[in-house]
This record gives C-alpha cells, sequence and structure tokens, in this order.
C-alpha cells in the first residue's frame, strides 16, 4: 500500500517543483530584488546629492550675505575715521564745545524751561507710552543744565520743522552764538550725513558727556551721556569708549540697542575720536539703523529671485540670541508669523514687545544648534529644528565685524528641500510595482512556452558555434519560437548575404536616427548610452494645431492630405531649422517644437514666438496656394522640462513636464489664426512683442491660468 501511495503522489512534485516552476521563481526573485535595490540605492543617491546641493547653495548665500553685511561696517569705518579727522569735524567741535559751556554757565529762563517740559509731556512721553506699554516719569527723560534747555527749545520746540524736518533750520535765530556756528557748520554736516549714509551724525564731548551737535535734532540733542537720561545707552558707552583713545584710526562700535529718542527704534552707535593736537576733544558718533543692514540680508524682501523659494531665507542674531535682522515671515504674512510665535512657546511678554515696537529685532529670540554654533564662531552646515519648530536645513557661521559678535544663518525648510525626492520615491514605488508585474507576467510565459523549443534551439546553436555550418532544429510549433527556429535553420545559408544586409541597414540607420532624433542625443546613443533623460531649467515649448482640418480633408483623397500636410509641415521643419528650434514631433496634423534643449539657449522664448509668427504666416500662405480654408492655433509656454529618448527599436525624443502640459493647453484654449502664452512667456517678451490680455481661462487640471494673445 505504501508503494501503491509513493507512485501515485510523484507525479504532481515535477510539475509542481519542475524546471518551469524555478524558471518562475528565480525571474521573480531577480525581478524584485533589482528592482528594490536600484530604487532604493536610486533614492538614497538622489537624497544625498540634492541635501548637498542644497547646503552648497545655502552656504553660498550666506557667504555672500556675510561678505555684503562686513562690506557696509567697513565702508562705515572708513567714512567715519575720515570725517572724524576733517578739518570741518575738528574746528566745528572745539566751536560747539566753547558755545554750549557759554549757554551752561548763561543758564535758562523758567519760562523757556516750562515749555520745554511741555513739549516733553505732549510729544515724547506718549511716544515711550506706547512703546514701553507704560507711562514712564516725565522727570526720567528731562535734560539736565541751562544749555540743554536752551537749544532744545529753540532747535526742537520752536522749530519750524517738526520730526525728520528738524535738520532743515539752519539758524535759530536767537543771536547766540551757537546759532551762527550752527548756521555755518550744519548744512556742511548734514550733507556729509546724508551723502554716507547715516542715520544721523553727532559730536559729542568726551569731557561733559554732552551731545554737542547733532544732525536729526531728536530729544537727545545736548543732553549729557553721563548724567543725562541717556547715560546707560550704547551711544554713552561709544562715546566712553572713543574718549580714552587718542588713535586716529581707532573706532568704536557699540551693537544695536532700543534707543529712546529715535523712538526705541533698534540703533547701533559707531564713534571716532576728534583730535586736536594730540588730545581727544570730541567724538564723532553714527547713529546707524538695522534697515540698511536688514534690507542686505533680506535682499530686499526678495527671497525667491534669491533662490531661497518659499520658505528660505538668511537672519542675523547677536550674542544674547536676539535677531538683528527681521525673519521672513514677519514680512510676509504676520499674522502667521505671531500664530508660529505661540506654537513654540514664544512668551507673550516678547510677542507683545515685537508688536509694540514694530519689529522682531531685538525682541525675537533664536536660540538653535545654528545660532548657539555661529556665536561661537563656526561654520557648517546640517539639518536643525528651526526656530519655528520645523525640520529646517541650515548653513550658519560668524561675521568678522570688530565690536560686534554676530552670527549668520542662511536655511530652508527640510520639507521644501525635500519635495523633488518625495515625488521621487512616490514614482520610484509606482514603476517598481509595474517593473514586478511585468517581470512575474514574462517569468510565467517563459517557463510554460520557451523551455522545450529552447532546449532543441541551444543544441543546435552549439552545433553551429562549433563548426557546424549545417546545423539545423526542427520546427515543432507555428508561434515565435518556432519561427525563431526556422530563422535558426535559414541564417546559416543566409549568413553571407545577411551580414552584406545588416552592414547596409546600419548605415540605413545610422542616417534615419540622425533624422528622427537630435544630434546630441544621437551622439549619446552611438556611445552607449542606454537611458537618456535630462531635466531644463529653462525652455519654450509650442504646440501648433490646424483648425478645420478635419472638415478640410474629409472629402480628399488620401494621398491629397499626405501630400498637402506633408508641404506644410516641411515648411515648419525648415523655419524650425533657421531659428535653431528642435521639432519634437507630429500627431496627426499637430506640431509640437521646442527652444532651449539640448543645447540651451538663453532668448529660447524669443525664438520660439518668432517661430509661432513665421507657422501662422506660413499656413496663411499654404492654404492661399491650395485654395482652401484653413487656420493654424498656436499655444507657447516656457518652463522646465524633462526631456528623454522612449523605445527600444523605434526612438522617440520627447518631453514631460507641466510646462508641456500647459503649453498644450495653451493650443486649445487659444482661437484661429492667433497665438497664446502663458505669463511666464509674457513676463519675458512684453517689452519685445505686443500681447493682449485675455484673462483668465480654463485649464483642465489647473484651473484658471491668465493668458495673452501675440497681436499679429
Amino acid at each position: 500500500m505504501s508503494s501503491a501511495g509513493a507512485t501515485s503522489t510523484s507525479p504532481h512534485r515535477p510539475s509542481r517543483w519542475g524546471l518551469s516552476a524555478k524558471l518562475f521563481t528565480t525571474l521573480v526573485l531577480l525581478g524584485a530584488i533589482a528592482v528594490m535595490v536600484t530604487g532604493v540605492l536610486g533614492y538614497f543617491r538622489a537624497r544625498e546629492a540634492l541635501e548637498k546641493a542644497v547646503f552648497d547653495q545655502l552656504t553660498a548665500a550666506r557667504q555672500t550675505k556675510t561678505r555684503q553685511v562686513e562690506t557696509y561696517f567697513r565702508t562705515i569705518q572708513a567714512e567715519l575715521r575720515l570725517l572724524a579727522t576733517s578739518k570741518m569735524v575738528v574746528d566745528a567741535t572745539r566751536e560747539f564745545r566753547i558755545a554750549v559751556d557759554q549757554l551752561d554757565r548763561t543758564g535758562a529762563p523758567p519760562e523757556l524751561r516750562q515749555k520745554v517740559g511741555d513739549w516733553y509731556a505732549a510729544n515724547f512721553i506718549p511716544q515711550m507710552t506706547r512703546i514701553l506699554g507704560r507711562e514712564p516719569a516725565l522727570s526720567d527723560y528731562l535734560p539736565v543744565g541751562g544749555a540743554p534747555y536752551y537749544l532744545q527749545y529753540h532747535y526742537i520746540v520752536e522749530n519750524p520743522n517738526q520730526g525728520e524736518r528738524r535738520k532743515l533750520l539752519d539758524d535759530a535765530g536767537d543771536g547766540s552764538d551757537y546759532s551762527r556756528l550752527h548756521a555755518v557748520y550744519h548744512p556742511l554736516m548734514r550733507a556729509a550725513a546724508a551723502t554716507v549714509g547715516f542715520f544721523d551724525f553727532m559730536v559729542a564731548d568726551p569731557k561733559s558727556g554732552r551731545l554737542i551737535y547733532t544732525v536729526q535734532k531728536e530729544a537727545d540733542f545736548t543732553t549729557s551721556l553721563q548724567f543725562g537720561p541717556y547715560r546707560r545707552s550704547n551711544a554713552a558707552a561709544a562715546v566712553a569708549r572713543c574718549a580714552e583713545s587718542a588713535d586716529r584710526s581707532a573706532v568704536c562700535l557699540e551693537d544695536f540697542a532700543p534707543y529712546a529718542p529715535s523712538g526705541g527704534a533698534p540703533i547701533a552707535f559707531m564713534g571716532a575720536p576728534v583730535i586736536d593736537q594730540g588730545v581727544v576733544i570730541g567724538v564723532l558718533i553714527a547713529q546707524l539703523s538695522n534697515e540698511e543692514i536688514d534690507n542686505v540680508v533680506t535682499g530686499g524682501r526678495r527671497w525667491r529671485q534669491e533662490g531661497f523659494g518659499d520658505t528660505g531665507e538668511a537672519y542675523l542674531v547677536g550674542p544674547d540670541h536676539l535677531v538683528r535682522s527681521a525673519p521672513r515671515a514677519f514680512y510676509e504674512n504676520q499674522e502667521d508669523y505671531f500664530a508660529e510665535l505661540k506654537s513654540v512657546g514664544t512668551s507673550n511678554e516678547e510677542i507683545a514687545a515685537i508688536q509694540r515696537y514694530g519689529t522682531p529685532v531685538l525682541h525675537q529670540a533664536i536660540d538653535t544648534k545654528a545660532t548657539r554654533a555661529a556665536l561661537a564662531g563656526v561654520d557648517g552646515t546640517g539639518e536643525i529644528i528651526g526656530y519655528r519648530g520645523v525640520p529646517t536645513l541650515a548653513s550658519w557661521g560668524p561675521l568678522a565685524i570688530p565690536g560686534v559678535n554676530w552670527g549668520l544663518v542662511a536655511k530652508v525648510d527640510s520639507a521644501e528641500a525635500f519635495a523633488p525626492i518625495n515625488r521621487l520615491r512616490r514614482d520610484l514605488l509606482i514603476v517598481g510595482g509595474l517593473a514586478l508585474l511585468a517581470v512575474a507576467a514574462t517569468a510565467a510565459w517563459l517557463s510554460r512556452a520557451l523551455l522545450g523549443p529552447l532546449r532543441e534551439l541551444t543544441a543546435g546553436v552549439k552545433r553551429f558555434a562549433a563548426g557546424d555550418y549545417a546545423a539545423s532544429v526542427p520546427v515543432r510549433t507555428r508561434d515565435e519560437i518556432g519561427q525563431l527556429c526556422s530563422a535558426f535553420n535559414g541564417m546559416v545559408e543566409e549568413l553571407r548575404e545577411k551580414n552584406v544586409v545588416i552592414e547596409n541597414k546600419n548605415r540605413e540607420n545610422e542616417q534615419l536616427l540622425l533624422n528622427v532624433l537630435p544630434a546630441p542625443i544621437a551622439n549619446r546613443l552611438r556611445g552607449g548610452e542606454e537611458r537618456i533623460a535630462d531635466g531644463f531649467a529653462e525652455v519654450t515649448v509650442a504646440f501648433a494645431d490646424l483648425v478645420g482640418f478635419t472638415a478640410l480633408t474629409s472629402e480628399m483623397p488620401p494621398q491629397e492630405v499626405v501630400t498637402f500636410l506633408n508641404g506644410l509641415f516641411t515648411r515648419f521643419d525648415e523655419a524650425a531649422n533657421d531659428l535653431g528650434i528642435e521639432k519634437i514631433k507630429t500627431v496627426g496634423d499637430a506640431y509640437m517644437a521646442v527652444c532651449g534643449l539640448p543645447v540651451p539657449v538663453p532668448n529660447h522664448a524669443e525664438r520660439m514666438i518668432r517661430m509661432a509668427i513665421r507657422m501662422v504666416h506660413i499656413t496663411r500662405e499654404h492654404a492661399m496656394e491650395h485654395n482652401v480654408s484653413m487656420k493654424l492655433r498656436v499655444g507657447v509656454n516656457s518652463g522646465p522640462v524633462v526631456a528623454g529618448v522612449i523605445g527600444k527599436s523605434k526612438y522617440i525624443y520627447d518631453l514631460w513636464g507641466d510646462t508641456v502640459n500647459l503649453a498644450s493647453r495653451m493650443e486649445s484654449g487659444s482661437v484661429p489664426d492667433a497665438v497664446q502664452v502663458t505669463r511666464a512667456v509674457y513676463e519675458q517678451l512684453k517689452d519685445q512683442f505686443v500681447f493682449e490680455p485675455r484673462g483668465a481661462i480654463e485649464v483642465k487640471g489647473k484651473g484658471n491660468v491668465e493668458a495673452w494673445l501675440l497681436r499679429l
């Protein structure tokens, strides 16, 4: 019984684990491994390459902005040293000191003091209340001494010009020696400040600490930085440092801090000693606003134009980890900016300070791995958690500016930086799944149909390889395997003739390849490159379609249709060749072309528009010559594309991407005998061609898209 049982089950085993099953399993496993290894390696290498490219771009942007900020300060320092050593500044400092001392000894009448106090109560205190969030004591800000009251009355309270226009008053007309000197020196000093770009330009007496002259005539005018309300300001620190040095090359820079006379705005002060006969008689002070630095770091709010995308930016931080330039979100969307600050745990006091002062500078703290390293003097790149609480790719480093310790960080959100990789991962999963299905189907078919005939064919090939040119194999089927066996039998006796034919065909195929593909692409194929796919950042694509062609040719013989269409497209090809435009393909009565690849050209949009104009005129002429009614509709778009070779036995060079799709939609949505373009084309050529706005048109998959018609 056991012997019979074994005999009954044995026929099933070869069917299950025979060569066909092994072949199928092996092919599927090999296919799966190949797809998985290729996909994983491709994904991680692409991610590494993209990450490196992003870091390189961020580092280049950071280094550029670092040089710009450092150059700005070197220029300011040189200008300040030059002015401090000029005869004008030395003479003005000496004479203003004498005039102010004289006014201090003379004093100021009580009624004049009262008017100055009333001005502070009506103008200055409300401003400080808004900034501080509480009303300060008036006595904390009133000047000390007779000269400040006297000069502030004549140059601030009674100044016919108020605000930033106070500097326009040259002579207060009070008859004092100070006003006489002011009428002489103020126009020169005001012009110097405007020329160099100082926010304010001041002279301090190092002996008394008094600001004996300012251009802007703010509330600090003639007050003492030693005993007055601003004795703890960074302006007082700059004067104190420079007063100790009789070195004409010395420059004292104090970091940004809120400055009450300037409305609490972030102000930095740079001082240079004014030296007369080896003695420091004054300190020349430049009042620097952070707006200039902010414009440099933010690129004039042109983040996208500078390659930072939607989330990238650069910002400065000081040793206190407070920003010295405002983050991008503050300028683009303050509502989202404050919401993000709250979401990452920023204190209400910090947010309230930013809102009161109208700037994050000196109020928003950014304490990250990048800012800590930059302030420690270390250059670097890496992925960090940014100040908005999201993963960020960043490049950081210090700035070489004597007197301050600043760091600069350039960053972009990881989600935006790796968006192309996420799309690649999705595409790899799709392609890998399709490839596995194809391998499984192929393996199943091969395991069933190929093994038997292939064994015989293999034996025949071995005999032929051994020199038996009369070898033949039996033809057992009429399918492809049978045809292969029959072809093998005929190959031996026709080998010489076939070799000659093959050589001729190779020459013909080479010529045909040059007709089908651009020469650079054909050369790459001949060089052994199998997968040709390139990305082009900026090209122009055009689609053209004959309006009324189907109705026109419905009653024409086929030969006439082909002759008519061939004549028209041949003229299109000649125009494309003249303009350096690459024809991609024709589908029926549609014509597709591109300019800017495979060899990039700078004026690809202009060339394609000229090509479109020619195509419209050629179509008109062709229709007149054949006495038919026919018009051309053209759509043009510019942007990035991917181009490559499709196929194995019949090559075609084709394009993909949103740029191609939108160009096709521009054609299908255009009007007969016209050229319709997108905003990308319009913005490049609006100064060279006349376009008529068509407004927003409905585009499948895109919604409403702006379009323009070229006036022909």
